[in-house]
């Protein structure tokens, strides 16, 4: 399974760090292929890569060009795309699924577009959101609310998982995806 990360390209502590290298060597060791933003630097984007490739997984990288200087030598593929609208849907294209591991305001930006995209029906590609240390606790609250008081066209179950540990997260994409 291609399986497609939006995640932090900062340098991040281990209560980050920790769960994403768990989730990169477990998506290694499944025989997946990781899709990323091609980053090899930033501890996260570095360490999630380093873990799929060290546990035998494939990596396909979807850089920018005004980041393509920092694009991960090695990878399988690399594609550098003209700007981030045009990388995110190249991301996408690429994955059969999407996980969303903590970040900043590119990771919010990204995971609101997959689910924009289910909501209308554009795509049916699982969504797990890795909840690392009640990162997304604020989110995920929000999302609930937003269920509630009827602003989604779908039940919140049908556009989003959330994962509290990584196990949890491959295990719903492999079951989604059928792999399982």
């Amino acid at each position: 399974m291609n399986i497609c990360v939006f995640l932090s390209a900062a340098d991040l502590d281990d209560r980050y760090t920790r769960p994403a290298r768990e989730f990169a060597e477990l998506l290694g060791k499944g025989g997946h292929t990781l899709v990323w933003g091609g980053s090899d630097v930033g501890l996260m984007m570095k360490v999630v890569a380093d873990g799929v490739q060290q546990a035998g997984g494939r990596l396909v990288g979807v850089s920018v060009d005004f980041l393509a200087a920092k694009a991960r030598p090695g990878a399988d593929e690399m594609v550098v795309a003209r700007d981030l609208a045009e990388r995110k849907a190249l991301l996408l294209a690429k994955a059969d699924a999407v996980v969303v591991m903590v970040g900043g305001t590119g990771t919010l930006d990204e995971a609101t577009e997959i689910l924009e995209l289910k909501k209308h029906g554009k795509t049916e590609k699982p969504v797990v959101l890795l909840n690392t240390a009640g990162f997304y606790d604020g989110l995920k609250e929000q999302f609930r609310r937003m269920d509630a008081e009827g602003f989604l066209p779908r039940p919140l179950t049908d556009l989003v998982f959330f994962a509290e540990e990584p196990v949890g997260a491959l295990a719903y994409l492999e079951e989604s995806v059928g792999t399982r």
